[in-house]
């Protein structure tokens, strides 16, 4: 382990001086355009789960380190410096030590030091309770004993245990350097980065304007004056301005296949990529809330479920089956497709409907006595379209489902509160890593647990996995975890999405990342060619 992270470093750093000769090929000035689909519910990186925070305001933070953001694969062997310009594990594999960066200041003027990667963390882990609201990233973390600092310019990571997993986690777009000298409240809606642009105004539902940073630590970046976000909830209506020149690029993987059509006619010249998202749709159900506390119940859900179906109608037949992980051959630890079809309620769709049908008939359901519940999702297409289709599955086994669409900006809210029955979600970590992935979304103590499913049994694997250094070894325990999580109806994965991002041939630089729609959203590389 200790030679991959010297590795990783060595490399960064020769990959960071090509980056400065390349840039003299560059052009400076102008203002990139871009939508959002919904309004987002804060500034935080730290205290938010959706892309529609991470893509618009990660230019304003940087990392320790960062995915290279000229290549597709967000992987650990791909990490790069950032506010680290180097880095050293020690032999047992439990203190990481990082050389930081000098000069660097926030944009506020004051100096960036060791301290703020302390508080950064100390929050993030809850070492410092109740800085935030919630930490829904706290179980990354858990394995963090302490972080020291010596002098202003290094700080080490004190482990509990060695963990493989901590370098993606470090350079995932969430996990940003906070200053130590601003409250979390002002991260909420003024935030202060090091990053290479400044945060100007937030227009709720209206736009975002971030603009470039002339002290950025890189010189000579970001190329960009200025990024300009316009929130645009209407997908009609934001295709035909990306078709027409009014924006650049689209949001991230906002393109679906049906979509790419549409696209092509209009604008030809554009410039889309499709790739896999790594995010889940999901079913979640309140695992608390009568009836829904039966197993019985939770098990003909489940069995209802026509995942092809849902690939068919919503993909033309593109996104992916798979469980929690990303599925291969893209995703490193996803369960392959064959072996996934002999799992429980991955068999053939119509036995299993056949089946919850019985099940369904012996809770006392039946066509005059049908099962009431409101299906809740975000009012996001990506949620309402696959939320329709689940209704209408559900209803084929006495049910009595209806679609319950809430306002975006209080979805999460919703699901933290676990204020609902039964709920179409969806889901990214940001990181292909099973720690990234699993430690987040089933820990019994994790923010992010939005059932709050606990077992102790799940616990103690998921600490196995992330202890263990063979690959092939910790591979078989995932799997092990994700069977026992598709057997007691956790969150019943539908599939795994696989949508295309577009931007105009005038947009250069920018490289689409193929197993995460979380990361590369500094934007200091894309430069205009007008």
């Amino acid at each position: 382990m200790f030679r991959e992270f010297a590795k990783s470093a060595a490399c960064a750093a020769l990959l960071v001086v090509g980056a400065h000769s390349d840039a003299l090929a560059q052009k400076q000035g102008g203002t990139l355009r871009m939508y959002l689909t919904t309004n987002p519910p804060s500034t935080s990186l730290h205290e938010e789960t959706t892309i529609e925070v991470v893509q618009p305001f990660s230019a304003i933070y940087s990392n320790l380190v960062r995915f290279d953001p000229a290549r597709k694969s967000n992987e650990a062997a791909n990490v790069i410096p950032e506010l680290a310009t180097s880095w050293t594990l020690d032999e047992a594999g439990t203190k990481l030590t990082m050389k930081l960066r000098e000069g660097v200041k926030w944009h506020d003027g004051q100096p960036f030091t060791a301290k703020d990667v302390q508080c950064t963390f100390h929050r993030l882990n809850g070492k410092e309770p109740k800085f935030y609201r919630r930490s829904p990233r706290e179980a990354w973390f858990d394995n963090l004993a302490e972080v020291t600092v010596n002098g202003d310019h290094e700080a080490t990571f004190v482990l509990k245990r060695p963990q493989t997993s901590l370098l993606s986690m470090l350079a995932a777009g969430y996990t940003g350097i906070y200053p130590c000298h601003v409250d979390a409240k002002t991260m909420r809606t003024a935030p202060i980065g090091t990053g290479p642009f400044k945060f100007v105004e937030f227009k709720s539902n209206q736009s975002i304007r971030l603009e470039r940073n002339p002290d950025y630590w890189d010189k000579g970046k970001p190329y960009l004056d200025a990024i300009e976000w316009r929130i645009v909830t209407s997908r009609s209506t934001r295709i035909l301005a990306f078709s027409t020149g009014e924006f650049d690029m689209t949001r991230t993987a906002d393109i679906t296949v049906p979509l790419l059509g549409d696209i092509q006619s209009k604008a030809p010249q554009a410039v889309c990529e499709l790739q896999p998202t790594n995010v889940t749709t999901h079913m979640l159900v309140n695992r608390d809330a009568p009836p829904f506390d039966k197993p019985e119940l939770r098990k003909a859900m489940a069995l209802a479920l026509d995942r092809q179906a849902f690939i068919d109608i919503i993909s033309q037949g593109k996104n992916f089956l798979a469980v929690n992980m990303q599925a291969p051959p893209k995703g490193k630890w996803g369960v392959p497709v064959d072996e996934l079809k002999t799992w429980f309620s991955y068999g053939d769709p119509e036995k299993q409907r056949a089946e919850a049908t019985k099940i369904m008939e012996s809770l006392g359901y039946g066509p005059n006595n049908r099962l009431k519940v409101k299906v809740s999702t975000r009012d996001f297409n990506n949620f309402r379209d696959p939320a329709v289709i689940l209704v209408d599955q559900l209803n084929k086994i006495h049910f009595d489902a209806t679609l319950d669409v809430i306002e975006s900006s209080q979805w999460y809210n919703k699901l933290y509160k676990r204020d609902y029955a039964v709920a179409l979600n969806l889901a990214g970590a940001g990181v292909d890593d099973p720690d990234g992935v699993l430690m987040m979304g089933f820990k019994s103590d994790s923010d992010s647990n939005f059932t709050k499913y606990s077992n102790p049994e799940v616990d103690k694997l998921l600490d196995q996995q992330a202890r263990e250094t063979d690959p092939v070894k910790r591979r078989k325990i995932v799997w092990q975890i994700e069977k026992i999580l598709v057997e007691d109806v956790v969150r019943p994965i539908i599939f795994h999405g696989n949508n295309a991002t577009c931007w105009h041939p005038h947009v250069k630089g920018h490289v689409q990342p193929e197993n995460s729609i979380y990361n590369s959203w500094r934007f200091d590389q894309v430069w205009l060619d007008k």
